[in-house]
């Protein structure tokens, strides 16, 4: 004679296997602080830039962002692109650029990661990478034909 659970049990049951299903769903999610790109036009182009991101980044494939829309991301520790931030505090005309696949980039290094932010177009996208995904370089280069495309150069950072 077998012996079921008793039906108090079983509710209980159904409720950490629905927990655990959403937390495995949660941990591939990235929190991401979401631009306020404006103006208008600007908007329009971020949002064209992020429907296009490519799948996979640096050899990182896509996981998601929230709150959606706010960016796209690759990986864990994840690569974050968002399109439409403030200028960089530490962005000035004498600024260093590096060209990555003829886009211009300003360089920011901290402890755990690089932010890249583009130079000389109507739109600021910002590309975080961290130090895991050495050497930073390949995630532009695999992000540059995006930003060229719906981001054309305004004044040359070279």
């Amino acid at each position: 004679m077998s012996r079921r659970p008793p039906l108090s049990l079983l509710p209980r049951a159904a409720c950490l296997v629905a927990l655990a299903v959403l937390a495995t769903g949660c941990a591939d999610t990235v929190a991401v602080d979401p631009p306020e790109p404006t103006p208008e036009d600007v908007a329009s182009l971020c949002a064209d830039l992020l429907d296009d991101a490519p799948g996979s980044v640096a050899g990182q494939e896509a996981v998601r962002v929230a709150p959606a829309g706010s960016g796209r991301a690759w990986g864990s520790p994840a690569i974050v692109l968002r399109c439409g931030v403030d200028k960089p505090a530490g962005l000035e005309p004498t600024s260093r650029c590096d060209v990555v696949d003829d886009v211009g980039w300003f360089t920011q290094e901290n402890a755990d990661s690089y932010v890249f932010t583009t130079i000389g177009r109507r739109a600021y996208v910002e590309v975080t990478v961290p130090r895991e995904h050495e050497p930073p370089s390949e995630a532009l280069s695999d992000l540059s034909a995006l930003v060229t495309e719906h981001d054309p150069v305004v004044t040359p950072c070279v």
